[in-house]
């Protein structure tokens, strides 16, 4: 195993230098192949349950390693990785520096695959931060307008500077040897908040998200895919390994913590997911909803941990792994699919879609997968996740003491509201993109796009059908890589002890059966009812009249007014008697934004100036503060402050 995963390390290398030639076919196609032979090695080993490699270090020094939780998110990345590789070999022919383009997504896949690996706490940190350069570097090669490097800024300051709780939490941990084993008595506390604060900036859980629905949209499709799918699951691999191993057992309070930053994520991720009009940006916003309901699943593992579950511990930790990898492959998916619609179309506005069901069959199914998907319809991958983290969540609200019980309580209240608003938010984003008329011309003149990103498509949406249908095959290792480890039986069905069981396979059967007599019945029964003109009032009948999405949303947003506050504007030009045209302009703007970073921007913005006044250019003035530095570092040797 280890020589096959160091062959397809370095296949997938090898697509760096291989991406100068003429064509990008060539280092694609090699990528691919070195991606699934390192999640053939990862899949080996994770069923095998061995370890290859170095073990965790707390030196400095080089070193790279698998066990069962890193190989499984190395599967994870394989799992968005290969559909995205198969998509760009279209999607790179029509971008300005394909061969770049080419090299950097390589390089990334590598970054991505390098945190997981490394067993040192510099390898890891390079890594780490070189996580966060690359897909900037690849949105700046695509795209270069003032707009986006606005937005890439932004990526980097909100990233780097959460990030510096990363570096307190592994540095922390490495002066006091607990890396590869367990905090005994250092500073806990520091460890935790630095870890959460740090990884919960680069995972996108609120209120640090602000980066996330600015840069993904803007992205190469493939590149968000990866950024979405992957990326985001990265962060929260280095989540676990802080909390749950090297500063294990993680206290109550860290448990409370992650779990209410999860019921906020996945509440306000899908809320503000549902007012987007772009395409990227709404998804963008759903993995909010998604990482947050991962961070659910954890925060209940270590609350149960507490309460004596140690069964259902293991469940809500399962079902968080469960739901990375679900995540994973829809989301990929639709970042994908996203991408070949707004190359089909030129616009990813939902109002300026529709009808691209019929004219894109293949995409369009796809999408309609991966839209059922994420809203969690059964037999697909996202309800068996999300099933699994309410039945965790509901044995928390059984707990034995009366504030865990009321956490409980709203993390079923919160996953409740997440499911139904997401399920609402993916039928408008179904409805106006795939069903109806076209909006536009351009809409109407839509064609199916090549056969990679036909194939790329499908291989993802099958996926989602498989991770669905036999999701009790999975259970029982993921519950073997939780810290109180606990044994199930491999079924396809998911059965659990004290709350009902999964049948996915029945299930799906009796769907399938259904949906065949409705489609038989209202397309081939004896008494289907022949087409007609539609009445619209005496209206033409026109794209006009469609649903739009501010139209689909507005009893939401009359219902939240009081905290959305939406910004409205309302032109309206007539002549006496007549109006002859109406311009409608509605925003939203972002709490978080406007209640938390605008402020801090301006106190940093005035910091920032009282700083520049210290900048004379005065040789002198700087050899003063040179030896008031001096002075002081003296003095606190001396006091005993400093050692």
């Amino acid at each position: 195993m280890n020589v096959l995963i160091l062959a397809g390390a370095g296949l997938v290398a090898a697509g760096i230098p291989l991406s100068m030639m003429r064509t990008t076919v060539v280092p694609i196609v090699v990528q691919i192949l070195g991606v699934s032979v390192i999640a053939a090695g990862a899949i080996a080993l994770l069923v095998e349950g061995a370890v290859v490699g170095a073990a965790f270090r707390n030196a400095p020094h080089p070193a790279f390693g698998l066990d069962g939780l890193s190989a499984f998110f190395v599967i994870v990345v394989a799992l968005s990785a290969i559909p995205a590789l198969l998509y760009a070999v279209d999607a790179l022919k029509a971008t300005r520096h394909p061969r770049s383009l080419s090299a950097l997504t390589a390089a990334f896949i590598l970054v991505l695959f390098g945190v997981l690996c490394a067993r040192d706490v510099s390898t890891f940190l390079v890594f780490w931060e070189l996580m966060t350069l690359v897909p900037a570097t690849a949105i700046l090669v695509a795209r270069r307008d003032r707009a986006v490097r606005r937005t890439v800024f932004i990526y980097l300051a909100i990233t780097h500077l959460g990030g510096v709780g990363v570096w307190i939490a592994v540095l922390t941990l490495a002066h006091e040897n607990a890396i590869g084993s367990q905090l005994v008595d250092g500073p806990r506390a520091l460890v935790i908040i630095g870890a959460l604060v740090g990884f919960s900036t680069k995972a996108g859980l609120m209120p640090l998200h602000s980066w996330l629905p600015r840069a993904h949209p803007v992205a190469p499709s493939h590149i968000s895919a990866l950024m979405s799918g992957v990326m985001l699951k990265v962060a929260i691999y280095g989540l676990i390994r802080v909390l749950f191993q090297w500063a294990a057992p993680p206290p109550l309070w860290a448990g409370l913590i992650v779990l209410g930053v999860g019921v906020l994520s996945a509440v306000g991720g899908v809320l503000y997911a549902l007012l987007q009009r772009d395409l990227k940006r709404l998804l963008a916003f759903s993995s909010i909803e998604n990482v947050g309901i991962v961070a659910i699943g954890l925060g209940a593992s270590i609350i149960l941990a507490h309460d004596g579950q140690a069964l259902w511990s293991s469940v809500a930790f399962a079902a968080a792994l469960l739901h990375i990898a679900n995540h994973a492959a829809f989301k990929g998916l639709l970042f994908l699919a996203a991408g070949a619609i707004g190359d089909a179309v030129g616009a990813l506005d939902l109002d300026r879609l529709g009808g691209l069901l019929r004219r894109m069959p293949w995409t369009g199914w796809a999408f309609l997968v991966g839209c059922l998907a994420i809203a969690g319809v059964p037999p697909l991958n996202g309800f068996a996740s999300e099933w699994l983290t309410i039945q965790a969540a509901l044995h928390v609200g059984f707990s034995s003491t009366a504030g865990m019980s009321v956490a409980g309580a709203l993390a079923v209240a919160g996953l409740g509201l997440t499911s139904g608003l997401a399920l609402f938010c993916f039928a408008k984003v179904i409805g106006l993109t795939l069903l109806g008329e076209p909006r536009t011309t351009q809409a109407a003149a839509a064609v199916e796009r090549p056969l990679a990103t036909r194939a790329a498509l499908v291989g993802a949406a099958t996926a989602c059908v498989i991770l669905g249908v036999v999701p009790g095959l999975l259970l029982p290792t993921l519950i073997h890589l939780a810290p109180q480890a606990a044994a199930l039986p491999a079924d396809t069905a998911i059965d659990l002890p004290g709350t009902g069981s999964l049948k996915a396979v029945a299930l799906a059967t009796a769907l399938i059966l259904v949906a065949a007599l409705v489609w038989w019945l209202t397309n081939g029964g004896p008494r289907r009812a022949p087409a007609g003109p539609m009445w619209a009032s005496g209206q033409q009948v026109g794209p006009t009249l469609q649903w739009t999405s501010a139209g689909f949303t507005k009893p939401l947003r009359l219902v939240l007014e009081t905290v959305l506050r939406p910004r409205r504007e309302v032109a309206i030009l007539e002549r006496p008697g007549t109006v002859l045209n109406l311009r409608y302009r509605l925003e939203v703007p972002n709490l978080f934004d406007r209640l938390l970073y605008a402020p801090v921007h301006r106190w940093a913005m005035r910091a920032a100036a009282v700083a520049r006044r210290t900048q004379t250019g005065n040789f002198r003035t700087y050899v003063f503060y040179l030896l008031s530095l001096v002075l002081i570092l003296l003095a606190l040797v001396r006091s005993g402050l400093l050692r």
